[in-house]
């Protein structure tokens, strides 16, 4: 019998192309296992597609829950934002599927696994790195990186398919590169890949409508959250995946989460795209509103460090990683207070507040308040700054006797 490969099968031309390749070239039967993140009506007509190009079988695994509770929700409580724009939406699903492409492998007894991520991007990283951290027997197959893969472009991949007998539904005319699930969709290719040119918004767009096209009115959400944990929303009760499925709906109707950005890839060059997180980033901006009213100012401070580590590690792909688990672990002690309530104005692109709510918030008002309260005494504020400054005075009057103060 030949040896099996598990093909991460997506339906796009380059994956559909890999199938009669790996045929060709490795005269191994094919296992195609498309990991359904959310992505919509792409999956439909996949299993007839991926036979018909010489694939043994198709399995489309459903993570959607899995994906948002074990991978979205805790880069959502570390507030993991990577280049202080990037919401992580390709970089937290590539571990989930390498993970699952695993698992499949292990049941096929597969000796392999192939990927279609070019020799350029971060996927192949992601890809590799999981499958290194949970399975290091398996080999890798990387098209794009292989001396037999010769093909650099869609119409040559067009042309190896029709060559081979398969009849697609893919033409050679230009589209953007894109990658969707159910926290975004991100757009690369075209104008974009000249920083000098704006966005075709008109032609760009599938989750959302620009700020200028949204609703005239304004839109008011609440939302709850339990330990971090978004729990309802606009009073009703429902699982995370779900809100975040509706926020994308409220969040697109009014232009929310449209960004534009040169980021810096792991291999060293900077890539330039615009990403779709219309949910996501209403549901990050919730968080976090709620969680500034509960931290206490250090372990708010060092929740920033991590949060911004947590971004670099999932973008690295490196999430099977004790480093990344450990900062997991942080992010989970601090959540165990982040319950109450959120509410918010949808407006034009703009997430504005309008109020917010907890049992555990450390906002005192007596305190806070410009009206003397029993608990603050401004007198005592005197000895705080002598102390908290006493270093910077030393300093300042040993330079002073030395004659080297500039006043």
């Amino acid at each position: 019998m030949n040896e099996k490969v598990i093909l991460a099968y997506s339906g796009g031309l380059d994956t559909t192309a890999i199938i009669p390749w790996l045929k060709e070239n490795f005269a191994m039967e094919v296992i195609c296992v498309c990991v359904n993140c959310g992505q919509g009506e792409e999956l439909d007509g996949l299993e007839e597609r991926a036979k018909s190009c010489g694939a043994e079988k198709l399995y489309i695994e459903d993570v959607i829950d899995e994906f948002c509770t074990d991978f979205i929700m805790p880069c959502v409580q570390g507030h993991a934002v990577y280049e202080n724009k990037y919401l992580l939406g390709t970089s937290m699903a590539r571990p989930l599927i390498a993970k699952k492409l695993v698992e499949i492998a292990r049941l096929e007894g597969a000796t392999a696994i192939c990927h279609g991520a070019t020799g350029k991007g971060n996927d192949q990283i992601r890809f590799e790195l999981t499958i290194k951290a949970l399975a290091p027997d398996l080999k890798i197959i990387a098209p794009w990186r292989h001396e037999k893969w010769n093909m650099d472009s869609r119409e040559a991949e067009i042309a190896y398919c029709q060559a081979h007998g398969i009849d697609l539904p893919f033409s050679a005319d230009s589209s953007y590169s894109r990658d969707r699930n159910l926290w975004h969709i991100s757009h690369e290719g075209l104008e974009l890949e000249d920083p000098a040119n704006a966005p075709d918004y008109g032609h760009l767009l599938v989750l959302s409508t620009t700020p200028e096209n949204a609703p005239e009115e304004g839109e008011i959400v609440s939302m709850v959250f339990e330990k971090g944990i978004p729990v309802s929303l606009n009073g009703q009760n429902m699982k995370a995946a779900d809100i975040i499925s509706e926020l994308n709906r409220l969040g697109g109707k009014h232009g929310i989460g449209i960004i534009d950005i040169v980021e810096n890839r792991v291999v060293g060059m900077k890539s330039r795209g615009v990403y779709e997180t219309p949910g996501g980033t209403i549901l990050m901006e919730a968080h976090q509103q709620l969680e500034e009213l509960i931290l206490d100012r250090d372990t708010y401070a060092v929740k920033i460090d991590m949060g911004n580590k947590l971004a670099q590690l999932v973008y690295e792909g490196k999430w099977f990683t004790p480093l990344c688990e450990a900062i997991q672990a942080f992010i989970t002690v601090t959540q165990q207070y982040v319950t109450g309530e959120v509410k918010f104005k949808l407006y034009k692109g703009n997430i504005i507040k309008a109020g917010t709510t907890s049992p555990n918030s450390l906002y005192n008002e007596n305190i806070a308040s410009f009206t003397t309260g029993e608990l603050y005494d401004h007198h005592d504020a005197e000895g705080f700054i002598n102390l908290f400054g006493l270093s910077l005075k030393v300093r300042a009057m040993k330079m002073q006797e030395n004659g080297t103060l500039e006043s």
